[in-house]
């Protein structure tokens, strides 16, 4: 505990030196940092919510291929979990700064190259995100009803690229392939009664196929045990809660873990003191009442690895998977699974797989590792390339929530407040900024959405919102949201 309280100290004294140390800066600071920032997400906003406020001259400009700003905060976040979302209005705060400029509907790398951003910027920041996902990479995987849970949120969430998903919910079984946040997000989206995600931000496509959706049953599938999922606790007492459903836990999979658990992190131990909780002890009254009258189910799978998705009689279908079974070697996160021979099978018309998302390249001429899926760097700064740095999942992997994802981003514009400050960014090179990429987006016929044109776009899915009465209607194609705004 005390090694753990003085390394926390450390960081934060650490930080702390950091941010006094280039406060001196700003007093003999004679031109002002033109510094562009890919990507609108929380990654992108934090970074810029940085370095605004410890350098009172830099001018930040942040770049999106969408019209439509805030990434995985917009197009992530389950519908039912608006309280995530606050973080919205922090970043539109930063956006009105009179020294930040938004530019949507500019897709780097193609609309305007790196390369190009590098000579109107003195410091570029990548904070793209993750925008695909791992794959099983098993046969049948390309099968019609077998999904990425990614694509699959996009669709309910309203992002442009998944709007035409037509995901098949005709199969009473659908199976997870994943035991994360997401995984269970999905699972709850396509379980919750039509009352509560009527009240959110799901797209009205969703909406209408989710309340045609045949779905009854959804299992989550782990390669690993109880003591390995990815979720928290908060999401899997929202599942337990879930009004109209009860838990499949398999007593068998529990018996024991409490000798096991006494000296894990809290987190983790109150976690899995609900799993065993859940399938040991007998309900109280009004749990086993609500389970008893419960039309719909969901369970958690452990030791089970994806080997195939079986075809049903057409051959184009999904009728099933096959999974090898599994044991563990080692204990706790490092446990590794290793097949024991056995195969299971699971009759399901509906496969969704949630095992991660992965960053891609953006550019030829940045390194890219792609074995980790992220840009090499060391402190944000992208190795051997001066000037370039990154934040967030491009920056570390797809893991953490939004709070680790904000204090990764301060952390990437503390490197380029350092390098203002040290002189590895020479001011003395005057830069254009905006009005040098203005030219050659003119040039190549783009036509950036401003803020306030954002702004517009969110006045009408608010009032579309209002008329059925949700918080708002996203508009999920990108031409209507140019049209909206006289693009």
């Amino acid at each position: 505990m005390g090694s753990s309280c003085g390394r926390v100290c450390w960081e934060w004294a650490s930080r702390l030196r950091r941010l006094t140390g280039f406060s001196r800066l700003l007093s003999t600071a004679a031109l002002a940092p033109q510094i562009c920032v890919v990507g609108s997400g929380p990654a992108g906003f934090y970074t810029a919510q940085h370095l605004l406020k410890h350098h009172r001259l830099a001018q930040v400009d942040i770049y999106e291929k969408l019209p439509v700003p805030f990434g995985l905060v917009r197009f992530g976040v389950a519908p039912d979990h608006p309280e995530v979302k606050n973080v919205i209005n922090t970043f539109t705060q930063t956006a009105h700064s009179d020294r930040c400029s938004y530019y949507g509907n500019v897709t780097i790398g193609k609309d305007v190259t790196v390369k190009e951003l590098q000579r109107a910027y003195h410091a570029v920041v990548l904070s793209y995100g993750a925008e695909d996902n791992r794959i099983l990479g098993i046969p049948g995987e390309n099968l019609s009803g077998v999904y990425s849970a990614r694509a699959f949120v996009g669709w309910y969430n309203g992002l442009p690229e998944n709007r035409d998903l037509k995901p098949d919910l005709s199969s009473e079984t659908a199976v997870v392939m994943g035991q994360g946040n997401v995984a269970l997000d999905v699972a709850r989206v396509l379980l919750s009664p039509l009352d509560i995600l009527k009240k959110t931000d799901i797209t009205e496509g969703s909406l209408a196929a989710i309340a045609c959706s045949k779905v009854k049953r959804v299992w989550l599938v782990g390669r690993r045990g109880p003591l390995q999922v990815a979720f928290t606790i908060k999401e899997l007492r929202e599942m337990i809660n879930l009004p109209g459903t009860r838990p499949l836990l398999d007593p068998a999979d529990f018996t024991g873990l409490g000798d096991v658990i006494k000296d894990v992190p809290r987190p983790r131990k109150r976690l899995t003191e609900l799993m065993v909780k859940s399938a040991l002890e007998k309900p109280g009254e009004r749990e086993a009442s609500r389970w008893a009258s419960a039309t719909k189910e969901w369970g958690l799978k452990f030791r089970c690895s994806p080997l195939e998705v079986l075809p049903a009689a057409d051959g184009k279908q999904a009728r099933g998977i096959r999974m090898a079974v599994t044991r563990l070697e080692g204990s706790g996160e490092s446990a590794r699974a290793v097949p024991t021979g056995e195969v299971e099978e699971l009759e399901c018309g509906l496969i969704l797989s949630s095992i991660g998302y992965r960053s891609l390249p953006l550019d030829s001429s940045i390194p890219f590792d792609p074995k980790l899926g992220i840009i090499p760097n060391s402190l944000g700064r992208v190795q051997g390339a001066p000037g370039l740095y990154c934040s967030g999942w491009v920056k570390r992997g797809p893991t953490g929530v939004i709070i680790t994802t904000m204090n990764d981003s301060f952390d990437t514009a503390q490197s380029v407040l350092e390098d203002l400050q040290s002189g590895l960014l020479k001011l003395s090179n005057s830069k254009e900024g905006f009005k040098s990429v203005r030219s050659i987006l003119h040039s190549r016929g783009v036509h950036p959405v401003t803020f306030s044109d954002w702004e517009k776009i969110d006045a009408a899915e608010v009032a579309r919102g209002k008329l059925a009465g949700k918080p708002r209607e996203k508009l999920v194609d990108p031409r209507e949201m140019l049209q909206l705004i006289g693009h």
